[in-house]
């Protein structure tokens, strides 16, 4: 079973950072599932580094987006992505620096940030970039 489902309610209505959102929920997904069942570390490991390496991506994406039609409340989200960055980093760190595998707490911390950062923060920009006729 699936950690998050991709649901109408996390759509921002800009379809390039839908399928982005997509993406990252599958990673998500795919982590969790190798945890669920005791992949080994260095298969945990790829899939977090991966999902780390997509999603700065994606947030350079809505980021220079963001800059380039003066996104209101630019600031505020920077510091967002900015936080998370950091958060995920101190997770890949403390990953390849012991024998531990990634924890349900960490997953579960992974699952609520996306769910509430798409559906809060970046739903917030949708009608924006929709006003200025992204789709």
């Amino acid at each position: 079973m699936a950690l998050i489902m991709w649901t109408s309610a996390l759509s921002v209505k800009v379809k390039k950072f839908d399928d982005q959102h997509k993406k990252l929920v599958d990673m998500v997904n795919d982590l969790h599932e190798a945890m669920k069942v005791g992949k080994g570390k260095e298969v945990m490991g790829k899939v977090l580094d991966n999902l780390i390496q997509y999603t700065a991506t994606h947030f350079k994406d809505e980021e220079l987006l963001m800059k380039q039609h003066n996104f209101p409340d630019f600031d505020r989200h920077k510091k967002e992505h900015d936080q998370l960055v950091s958060q995920v980093l101190a997770v890949q760190k403390q990953f390849h620096s012991s024998s531990l595998p990634i924890s349900s707490s960490v997953m579960e911390f992974l699952k609520n940030w996306l769910a509430k950062h798409i559906q809060g923060d970046d739903a917030k920009y949708g009608p924006f970039f929709n006003s200025k006729g992204i789709v």
